[in-house]
């Protein structure tokens, strides 16, 4: 992996990495006890999730959906602002799409690589559509799951699959850093060959026109979502893609929630 940036970069400096490279390490994007708070209410929330339903969620890997139903402390990591920075400049007009912690336990085998923008029947090349980070609360290690990826293979041409010939990284990262790479990049969960599990939460977002991959107008009761910061709201889908794209009875999806809180 290339070398990790700190939180403290420009902007520009994050963005330019990510689209050049494909993915990106920062540091000290969450400091540690933040980390630990996140660990332990999310440790609260796993008590209660099932494992995985097929091999792609992983048959011992935990997925808490509807996350910010579910726990408020990565609500600041959502719209920490380096990171909405950079989607400025990646993405322009972005939503979360599929907020979710993912705990991969022991004797979980790898998850088969995958680009996270080719659920859009979007002909190919075309602008960036999806950007993912993915937040360690655990010390992510090639033994024990954390993310793979494929260098570069978000310049590859339209229709070309990883090979077994093709480099696969390891995103060797600790808690408090981030992830942040492409939908076009191919990637998946590694495999946990220890006897913990591995914690980490990806915070996934999409261009505003998109629909999200998950519809948390539904998964975050109306109730928790009008206490949430305004921009969050927004991330989550009260908001309009311009010019009016998302209105509610001709009004600001925001007004109408505010209205019903």
């Amino acid at each position: 992996m290339k070398a990790t940036m700190p939180a403290t970069s420009r902007p520009a400096d994050v963005a330019s990495r990510l689209l050049g490279d494909g993915y990106v390490v920062v540091s000290g994007m969450m400091d540690p006890a933040a980390v630990e708070a996140a660990r332990t209410d999310l440790d609260r929330v796993l008590a209660a999730t099932p494992t995985g339903r097929n091999s792609f969620e992983g048959f011992s890997t935990q997925r808490v959906y509807a996350l910010f139903a579910k726990t408020r402390t990565f609500d600041a990591a959502a719209v920490h602002p380096l990171l909405l920075a950079v989607l400025d400049q990646v993405l322009g007009h972005y939503q979360l799409s599929a907020p979710v912690g993912i705990r991969i336990g022991p004797g979980e085998k790898a998850q088969i690589l995958h680009r996270d923008d080719a659920i859009y029947p979007v002909p190919e090349p075309h602008p960036p559509l999806v950007v993912n980070t993915m937040w360690p609360l655990d010390e992510f290690t090639v033994e024990n799951g954390a993310t793979r990826f494929v260098p570069d293979s978000h310049r590859w041409p339209p229709g070309r699959v990883p090979a077994a010939a093709d480099p696969v990284e390891t995103a060797v990262i600790s808690p408090g850093s981030s992830l942040f790479y492409l939908g076009s990049l191919w990637h998946g969960g590694g495999a946990n060959q220890t006897a913990a599990p591995r914690l980490g939460v990806i915070l996934e977002y999409a261009a505003g026109w998109l629909r999200q991959q998950e519809n948390h107008c539904l998964a975050v009761p109306r109730e928790v979502a009008s206490r949430l910061p305004q921009r969050l709201q927004e991330l989550l889908g009260y908001n309009i893609y311009p010019p009016f794209v998302g209105y509610v009875d001709g009004s600001h999806p925001r007004k109408v929630l505010s209205a019903g809180s």
